[in-house]
């Protein structure tokens, strides 16, 4: 079993989080202490997720629970973008960055369910 921080998807949801703390830095006051602080809460607990499942025998329940939030993240990120709190360019490098990480999981979760 490999450590959790040497595996590529979290290597790769890492660098997600540093740019969502990055990117909410520059909300509006409005934003940033509501859906910012959410933004960065649901990304912290994919690292909670992948951590869990590293270490479990059954790691099924700990894949599912990482693919809800990050549907959630990718709801935030989407609504940011509608309300012209995170410019298109920025949501463009999120989401490649969440494609390869979102492969990566499923690829995970269906390794484990043969």
């Amino acid at each position: 079993m490999a450590l959790y921080y040497d595996l590529p998807v979290f290597k790769d949801v890492y660098t997600l989080i540093l740019k969502i703390f990055e990117y909410s830095k520059d909300f509006p006051h409005e934003y940033k202490h509501s859906l910012g602080q959410d933004m960065k809460r649901d990304s912290i607990q994919l690292v909670r997720s992948i951590y869990r499942a590293n270490k479990a025998k059954d790691k099924l329940a700990y894949l599912e629970a990482f693919l809800d939030d990050f549907e959630l993240l990718k709801f935030e990120i989407r609504l940011c973008v509608d309300m012209k709190i995170l410019s298109i360019k920025k949501q463009a490098e999120l989401s490649k960055l969440m494609d390869g990480i979102g492969k990566q999981i499923t690829g995970w979760r269906n390794a484990n369910l043969v």
